[in-house]
């Protein structure tokens, strides 16, 4: 018996002394040699790519006109999309970025003989920039769409996941082209890394946890689970 225990003591002691088996790479992770510190990001990877910011009902902009200052103002768009202002009308401003209202301005002041008006139009304050998410979220509500906003930071602004929620039952619905589509997520997976976090535009409606939406996805899901990507249908 003393022998037997001897022995076992050996044994583990050579297998301590062995050390950790070295991470390989596979096809979904590549281990970068020699480091254990995560880089830091660059310049780029701070900044998302650009989205245009668009002009809806409600919004609140800053319209300076350069050659005449008293037309200068601080207004909200209407309920309907469209601002209105001495000379230069009523304009609608739905839809339009910035840019594009200011030369949408400047166009109607010069028909009325206004010389180089030099027009800059600011958003100071979006109401209609937003998602909206429902379902089994600790808040469900309206938050406000930036460039950076994505499926997970919605979530995080909803004040998370509630305790029972689905985490393979997020539904995102989207306009695209006249078209309905949706969009089957599991964040579970997200945030093992199988697949990215999904980039969130205004006019999206999330859904976490069973709901019609999800339930349109059945048959596909019973056929092919959701691991390896989202799915990605169009309503009929």
């Amino acid at each position: 018996m003393r022998k037997f225990c001897f022995a076992l003591m050996m044994a583990g002691a050579l297998s301590g002394c062995a050390g950790p088996d070295v991470l390989q790479s596979t096809s979904r992770l590549t281990v970068v040699d020699g480091s254990a510190v995560l880089p830091p990001p660059n310049r780029g990877d701070l900044t998302a790519a650009d989205r245009p910011a668009l002009i809806g009902p409600l919004d609140t902009i800053q319209v300076d006109v350069f050659s005449v200052p008293e037309l200068s103002r601080e207004m909200q768009v209407d309920a309907s999309g469209r601002i209105a202002m001495p000379l230069a009308g009523t304009i609608d401003a739905r839809g339009k970025t910035a840019e594009e209202l200011a030369r949408t301005i400047d166009t109607a002041l010069q028909a009325r003989y206004v010389r180089k008006p030099e027009v800059t139009v600011n958003i100071k304050s979006s109401v209609s920039q937003v998602v909206t998410i429902d379902g089994q979220v600790v808040e469900p509500g309206l938050y406000p769409v930036t460039n950076q906003m994505t499926l997970m930071r919605v979530i995080a602004s909803a004040k998370g996941m509630s305790e029972f929620a689905r985490q393979d039952d997020v539904v995102i619905l989207r306009t695209v082209g006249n078209q309905r589509m949706a969009g089957l997520y599991n964040v579970e997976e997200i945030r093992r890394g199988t697949y990215d976090d999904p980039p969130v535009f205004a006019n999206d409606v999330i859904i976490v946890g069973d709901s019609p939406q999800r339930r349109l996805f059945r048959d596909f899901v019973s056929l092919s689970p959701l691991l390896a990507a989202p799915l990605i249908a169009v309503l009929q």
